[in-house]
């Protein structure tokens, strides 16, 4: 191994991961929420924000929609 390298002559190339890399977001979640993903995550040894963006993953790659029904009001 060289004591001295020299990068002068590198040319620079862009990042083909760079589409890939995580976007930081802030979510307002409720606690329960966040305790549930928290305990499955020491069950499986995964960190709960790991877990969560993987099961949100998962969502996307089967094209899971909400379906949210309001109480009708009487």
């Amino acid at each position: 191994m060289r004591t001295e390298y020299d990068f002068s002559t590198m040319k620079a190339c862009r990042n083909p991961y760079a589409s890939k890399l995580k976007k930081p977001v802030t979510m307002r979640l409720s606690e329960e929420v966040v305790l549930y993903f928290k305990d499955m995550a020491m069950e499986v040894g995964v960190p709960y924000q790991s877990l969560i963006n993987l099961y949100l993953r998962d969502c996307v790659a089967q094209h899971r929609k909400v379906k949210i029904v309001w109480p009708a009001k009487p």
